[in-house]
């Protein structure tokens, strides 16, 4: 038995090893904040997909610590979105691009294998120290910093944490005094990955409402690397998986879809989908992030994406904090912006939830209704909810953003688009004309900076207690695009954030400084960190 020790040598512990809290250290080594990386198992789990669709803006922020272009090459692109009803196809949803992005709509790939991938940058970097073997037991703070203590007996004290330790923790919760109300569906899904050759599927996603080999419920197939696909049956809530191994139930259930092709299940599973949010997000310096912070359907794919959305969000504020360049109060903007895209992840995949499965007889008939009528009235399609697939949170509420009345939010977009550029929106990724760079988002991430649109000065930052690039657009868009992209008029300065969102978009230079100290949350008091 080895002696129990404490330690404090970084300035952050993030607890749990998954792909969101991978993401979180690889951001906040990348500000050069030192991070500890705990986790109660003893080491990598590696079976199962699990989540599966990386969305493009999620790739463009692995490519931030060096994973994103990787992890793309490695996953199936797909960019259709096919829906039936029954045997007839209701409609094929294009994903839109709002800038001329290096990646794909989204990208299927195990996560276990981004986990491998992260796992292989995180190895690289000096300021991340992982630990497996250490589940955290105990959680006590003060003002000045958080002590965790191991079920062995060993401590690691930080100025900070953030809780990553996924669905199961709600030890965690409760012991920071957290509610996560919400409720869980009464339908089961059974999921299976199976390596099978089917030609002409290996690009495309489809959906079927109320299939003849799945009456009355849904199939989800997705195309995965390795000729293999991901398939979701939704199932009745006393659904038996080894009743039906056994009776032959399950290769009925596989030869309904691959026919008479060789298959192997590769993995196989049952889930109960739950609807969950945290009440909050931040408990003095210990806060939550991915599935330990928000649980959703996966109608969308907006569980891991969100969370990489969440750290992301958490590491730039954690960063500014702890080099003093904004004070503490920041971190409770982590909790307005990142609770209000939970919020609207559950609003959103809740609808679907309602759809595929109907509360009583009336929705069950409407449901009926509206997709039989889709297969010929286009208005109707609309009203068809496979899931509305997962898309960046928009900060235009945000105490950070500052509006700008020339450009007012008209509010969700229909599926597959993106609203226009402007105030809480994260700027399109679109190529520059720049030494060494030749994306505007790899500007755009290493602090604050100011786009000078045509015909407005550069503006005077000295006064402002942090880094903040000043970049002229005459300089970075030769061709246009950058322009044409963001919809800048002349005489406008942009204020983006060190996450690629716009926070202001001013045309008078004596406003560009309050829109700054607004973004960090407020001048930063003087011994703050």
């Amino acid at each position: 038995m080895t002696e129990a020790m404490t330690v404090r040598d970084r300035s952050v512990a993030v607890i749990g090893n998954g792909p969101v809290g991978q993401t979180t250290a690889l951001l906040l080594a990348r500000w050069g904040v030192p991070v500890v990386l705990l986790d109660g198992r003893p080491g990598r789990d590696k079976i199962g997909s699990k989540a599966i669709c990386q969305q493009r803006d999620v790739l463009d922020v692995w490519e931030s610590v060096g994973a994103g272009r990787r992890i793309a090459d490695e996953g199936v692109t797909w960019s259709i979105a096919r829906t039936f009803h029954r045997d007839t196809e209701l409609f094929a949803l294009s994903m839109e691009d709002a800038g001329r992005s290096d990646f794909p709509p989204f990208v299927n790939i195990s996560q276990s294998r981004v986990e491998e991938i992260l796992d292989e940058r995180i190895e690289r970097q000096p300021l991340i120290d992982v630990r497996w073997n250490h589940k955290v037991a105990r959680i006590d703070q003060d003002a000045d910093s958080v002590r965790l203590t191991t079920e062995s007996g060993d401590q690691v004290v930080a100025d900070y944490v953030v809780a990553c330790a996924g669905a199961h923790g709600e030890d965690l919760r409760s012991a920071l005094g957290v509610r996560f109300e919400g409720h869980s569906f009464d339908d089961r899904f059974l999921i299976c990955d199976i390596r099978v050759d089917l030609p002409g599927w290996a690009r495309e996603r489809r959906f079927w409402f109320d299939p003849v080999w799945n009456p009355g419920r849904q199939v989800l197939i997705h195309p995965c690397p390795g000729s293999t696909f991901r398939i979701d049956w939704q199932v009745p809530g006393d659904y038996d998986l080894a009743e039906e191994e056994r009776s032959g139930a399950l290769d009925a259930r596989i030869r309904a879809i691959v026919g008479d092709a060789d298959y192997e299940i590769v993995w196989k599973s049952v889930y109960r989908f739950h609807s969950r949010v945290a009440d909050r997000f931040r408990v003095g310096r210990v806060l939550l992030a991915g599935d330990c912070a928000h649980l959703v359907s996966p109608f969308g794919a907006r569980g891991l994406n969100s969370g990489v959305g969440d750290a992301e969000n958490v590491a730039w504020k954690l960063a500014y904090v702890l080099r003093g360049w904004a004070d503490e109060s920041l971190l409770d903007t982590y909790h307005t912006e990142r609770h209000a895209a939970a919020v609207e992840n559950i609003e959103v995949t809740t609808a679907t939830m309602d759809f595929l499965v109907p509360h009583d007889e009336e929705q069950a008939a409407l449901r009926e209704s509206v997709l039989t009528g889709a297969a010929t009235d286009p208005e109707l399609r609309s009203k068809v909810d496979s899931g509305r697939l997962s898309e960046p949170f928009w900060y235009v509420t945000s105490p950070l953003t500052t509006p700008d009345p020339g450009r007012p939010f008209a509010g969700r977009p229909p599926r597959g688009q993106v609203p226009p550029s402007g105030p809480g929106i994260l700027v399109p990724d679109v190529p520059v004309s720049a030494p060494e760079v030749t994306r505007l988002r790899e500007l755009l991430r290493d602090g604050f900076c100011v786009l000078v649109a045509q015909g407005a000065e550069a503006p005077d930052v000295s006064s402002v207690p942090w880094p903040v690039r000043v970049l002229s657009l005459a300089d970075l868009d030769e061709d246009g695009v950058v322009t044409e992209a963001l919809g800048t008029r002349p005489g406008e300065l942009w204020l983006i954030r060190p996450d690629a969102y716009t926070a202001a978009v001013v045309t008078d230079p004596a406003e560009l400084t309050p829109a700054l100290f607004r973004a960090v949350g407020g001048a930063p008091t003087p011994g703050s960190a």
